[in-house]
């Protein structure tokens, strides 16, 4: 096409914006909502039907004349690929433009194998995903993967990783541009835990925070509407914050006192021991609450309060609307939210918690793929995803 690039990556994007929604538009609601020339809308949508980024639907009531055809958002013009690479888990899943989960498959796999291991696992199993759906690796639009671990967002490399041994500044965009020729997105898995939680059950909060018990303890900080990674992409490392009755309970990263040390999985399970109930790790743990197991209860019960003792400074510093609790460990209940609530609500001031919700998970162990696919559609849809759908024939 003669337009320009740029310009026409624009309206484009803006276009695509307006459709994300899901909800149909004519032509003249084009125009209004852009501020284009009908006929540069008319150029627009023709280009955008001929690539298939947009379909025709239902047309609009008539007001008098003759009703206007309208259009919408064609999620299976593309795919996305999504990954949640977790301590001893690899998720991978293909979505379409609206999130919707095609195929997928999660295996068991140890993230200290090092990154070409994991990554090539990765690979393979996008190809297979791709073949079971008849989707070609020229269809995706980008590829969003979350690491368990700090993330130098601008290069999408993992930044001292203390769960990662072999990670440390690995070039993952590189390494998968040589195998699969589409962006890639790389972030903290929390942080993309994050995005997923808002897009399934909070599209309108503004201020979240998502805290994710596990193998380890992090949130990711969604404030004025935009996800907090701060300077050195760590923030929401609440994990390494030392606890009161901590004392001198020594943690992987080197401290002591460490929330992690105290209330993620492992530190439940490790307390169980020392009073001589089995339990080898948080699966254990939370198969003990699931079966009535007092000492168990209790132990989690305690983790929901050293976890709601950091979670206070959080709600002074951050005033977020809901706090929102996920992870492995959030399957034990009510138990852990109850820890968390109790202190909370006791130790905050009553302004900052008067409209306070403090909830479990509603994506569950779907957060993190919707929120790495989520992370690839946005840039799909951007100026910089469009011009590069818009450059291919």
């Amino acid at each position: 096409m003669a337009n320009d690039s740029s310009t026409m990556s624009l309206g484009v994007t803006e276009f695509l914006q307006l459709l994300r929604d899901g909800a149909p538009r004519t032509r003249a609601q084009l125009a209004k909502s852009t501020g284009l020339a009908r006929s540069t809308i008319a150029s627009r949508v023709d280009d955008l039907m001929h690539r298939g980024l947009i379909v025709p639907v239902a047309d609009a009531a008539s007001t008098g004349g003759r009703p206007s055809s309208q259009f919408a958002l064609n999620p299976a013009a593309r795919v996305v690929l999504a990954v949640d690479i977790g301590a001893s888990h690899v998720t991978v899943a293909l979505t379409d433009l609206a999130a919707t989960v095609l195929a997928e498959r999660t295996d068991r796999l140890d993230i200290a194998l090092g990154p070409e291991a994991v990554l090539t696992h990765v690979v393979e199993r996008a190809h297979a995903l791709l073949a079971d759906t008849a989707r070609s690796a020229g269809e995706i639009g980008a590829i969003g993967i979350g690491v368990p671990g700090p993330v130098e967002v601008s290069t999408g490399m993992p930044v001292h990783p203390p769960i990662m041994p072999g990670w440390d500044r690995f070039d993952i965009p590189a390494w998968i541009a040589e195998h699969l020729d589409a962006p890639v997105l790389v972030d903290n898995d929390v942080n993309i835990m994050a995005i997923g939680e808002r897009s399934v059950a909070f599209p309108d909060v503004q201020h979240l925070v998502f805290v994710k018990v596990a193998t380890g303890i992090g949130a990711g900080v969604i404030s004025g509407d935009r996800l907090v990674r701060g300077a050195q992409g760590v923030a929401g490392d609440i994990g390494h914050i030392r606890v009161s009755r901590g004392d001198d309970v020594p943690c992987t990263c080197g401290n002591r006192g460490c929330l992690e040390a105290l209330a993620s999985g492992p530190a439940i399970a490790r307390v169980l021991r020392e009073i001589g109930v089995d339990a080898a790790d948080g699966n254990d743990v939370v198969e003990l609450v699931k079966h009535g197991n007092i000492d168990a209860i209790q132990a989690v019960r305690q983790a929901g309060r050293d976890i709601g003792e950091v979670l206070t400074a959080c709600v002074s510093l951050m005033n977020p609307s809901v706090i929102v609790i996920g992870g492995s460990m959030a399957r034990v209940g009510e138990h852990l939210i109850a820890g968390v609530r109790e202190a909370v609500y006791t130790r905050s001031l009553p302004l900052s918690t008067e409209h306070l919700a403090i909830v479990p998970s509603a994506a569950t162990g779907d957060a993190a793929v919707i929120g790495a696919a989520m992370l690839a559609i946005d840039h799909t849809l951007s100026p910089e995803g469009l011009a590069r759908l818009l450059a291919r024939p």
